[in-house]
This record gives C-alpha cells, sequence and structure tokens, in this order.
C-alpha cells in the first residue's frame, strides 16, 4: 500500500510518500480501507519532536488521527462490525495513523460514520467532534438552560461547541472575526463578539457564563480575564492554557481530547435536542500533498478544515 510516513523527526521534508506494509487485524482489531483523513496540528507538532514525553513514536511513523473509511478485516475477537461497515474513529496519537490506503484500528473506539454527508468528508469530524464534546459535558457539565461562552469559535472545534451547545439547550455566546461571524451564527450562537473591533469584556458589559471555553493561545492576562468572566459555580475550561486556580470557579486547563470508546447504550439525563452537525470541510487534497499541508498551516495559510484522500 501506500502511506505518508517519517523516519526521523524534522520538518516536513521528512514526510515521504512511499510503499508501506499493509497493516493486519490484532485480535481486539479492525482494518480500515482508508477513504480519508484530516491534517490536525498536532501531527505537526508531533513530527516536529515537540510532544515526545506525551505521544511517543516509533519509526517508521505514519501520522493522520482522524480516518473516514470502510471495514476490510476482523479481528477474532471482534464483534459488532463487519466487512463493508462506514466507520469513523479517532486514532491513539502514539499508534500509526490514517495517513495511508489502510490502517489497523482498536475496534471499541470506531463509531458508525454519518450517513448524511461523503464518508470521505466525515473524516473531518472525529478528533475536533471529540474535543468539543469532552470539553462541554465531561469537564464542562453543561447542561440546558445554561449559558456559554466559547472562545476562538471560529476554528474547526469551535464550530462543533457551538452546535453542541446548542443541540443541548445553551444559551451561545462566540468570538470570532469578521470574516468568520456569518458562518459562527449559522452554527447557531446567539451572539457573536466581533474581536477585532471590541474587547470582549466591554461586549458582554459585566456579564457572566456557566460555562467559558477557550480554544486559543492565551496570555496569562487573557486567560484570567476570560476566567473572571465565569459565574460564581461556573467552569472555566481551556484547550490550550491552563486556567486560574480559583475555588469559586472549576477549572480544566489543558483539556485535550482522547480516543473514545463505545459505551453500552444507556438513558442519559442531559437533556437533548435531534440535530444534525454541520460538517464543513474547506478543501479536499491527495494524501502526497501532506508535506505541503504541513508548511500551509505552520505558515498561516491553511483554508480551513483539510482532509486528505488516499
Amino acid at each position: 500500500m501506500k502511506a505518508v510516513r517519517y523516519h526521523s523527526h524534522g520538518d516536513s521534508g521528512v514526510l515521504v510518500h512511499e510503499d508501506a506494509e499493509r497493516p493486519v487485524a490484532g485480535a481486539w482489531q479492525v482494518v480500515v480501507k482508508v477513504t480519508a483523513t484530516s491534517f490536525n496540528p498536532v501531527d505537526v507538532a508531533i513530527r516536529a519532536d515537540l510532544l515526545r514525553q506525551v505521544f511517543p513514536v516509533s519509526f517508521p511513523h505514519v501520522p493522520g488521527i482522524d480516518v473516514a473509511g470502510t471495514v476490510e478485516q476482523v479481528g477474532a475477537e471482534v464483534t459488532g462490525w463487519e466487512v463493508g461497515d462506514a466507520v469513523v474513529a479517532f486514532l491513539p496519537m502514539d499508534a500509526d495513523g490514517a495517513a495511508a490506503q489502510y490502517v489497523a484500528v482498536p475496534a471499541g473506539i470506531l463509531a458508525a460514520a454519518p450517513r448524511t454527508v461523503d464518508l470521505a468528508d466525515a473524516a473531518a469530524l472525529p478528533a475536533v467532534g471529540l474535543t468539543a464534546w469532552q470539553a462541554l459535558f465531561e469537564h464542562a457539565g453543561l447542561a440546558a438552560g445554561q449559558s456559554v461562552l466559547v472562545n476562538g469559535a471560529g476554528g474547526a472545534v469551535g464550530g462543533y461547541a457551538i452546535q453542541l451547545a446548542g443541540g443541548a439547550g445553551a444559551r451561545v455566546t462566540a468570538t470570532a472575526s469578521g470574516r468568520s461571524a456569518d458562518r459562527v451564527r449559522a452554527y447557531g450562537a446567539g451572539r457573536v463578539v466581533d474581536y477585532t473591533t471590541v474587547p470582549l469584556a466591554r461586549a458582554v458589559a459585566g456579564e457572566r457564563f456557566d460555562v467559558v471555553l477557550n480554544l486559543v493561545t492565551t496570555s496569562p492576562e487573557e486567560t484570567a480575564e476570560l476566567a473572571g468572566l465565569v459565574a460564581d459555580g461556573g467552569v472555566f475550561v481551556s484547550t490550550t492554557t491552563p486556567g486560574p486556580d480559583d475555588p469559586a470557579r472549576g477549572g480544566a486547563g489543558g483539556a485535550g481530547a482522547r480516543p473514545q470508546r463505545r459505551r453500552p447504550a444507556r438513558r442519559s439525563r442531559r437533556p437533548r435536542r435531534r440535530r444534525h452537525l454541520r460538517i464543513d470541510v474547506a478543501a479536499r487534497r491527495p494524501l502526497a500533498d501532506l508535506a505541503a499541508v504541513h508548511d500551509e498551516a505552520a505558515a498561516g495559510r491553511l483554508a480551513g478544515k483539510t482532509i486528505l484522500i488516499p
């Protein structure tokens, strides 16, 4: 099979589109024929050896933590999945990823692919969708009727956070630049603050929120300002920056996503509204372009969520 791999840490030049051995399913795995993977910034950090203590990888390594595809082979101990099933997954960051024609995946982290979008586009969902879900509901405990501020809502995680919060019955205020404002409103934000034209604290005029979700890198002063917008008993969650230690407000700084195993079906206490998530894909590129995509992302030229097709 063809895969993009790197044999040592380094800049984008270490990424090579080359022949690789096709994986075989272990007892608790399935092999997925990859329809698409997607680019995530963490792939750059792992490739550049910035996260060795957290996500050590062995060489040669295949990047790509998102996968959408079809089940090609089922391991001996796997139940619930059959050859031909359309699936998505957020892959372990220290294992070989989906920048390849085939990838071996732990069966327990697979989910059925959404049927309302092209299967390739579904590769844009797993990592960022889980980041938003876990931040809002596992870390912040968001509930119907609460207010949430999403800081940095113009990115992929922000888009899902707005949709998920609105679907749970929360009231959403979001910050975004003018170029993202219409899209953020379309996701369901009740109020959009253009942070490039007005300071957030002035725009919300002393309002406090049950949940503040920060999705951008902030200075200590900016982080403290955001945390100051949390109501007593509320929660500050950041996917980028640790929050200040304040006993009146819960904190979950640095709340990153992780692969999540399927759980037995059970009745949830969280109020839900039936709602389809909108998946936005900015660009579809051939897998051989992955090194160029890494460079464009580092230079701030990537148009938005990009999927790569073997």
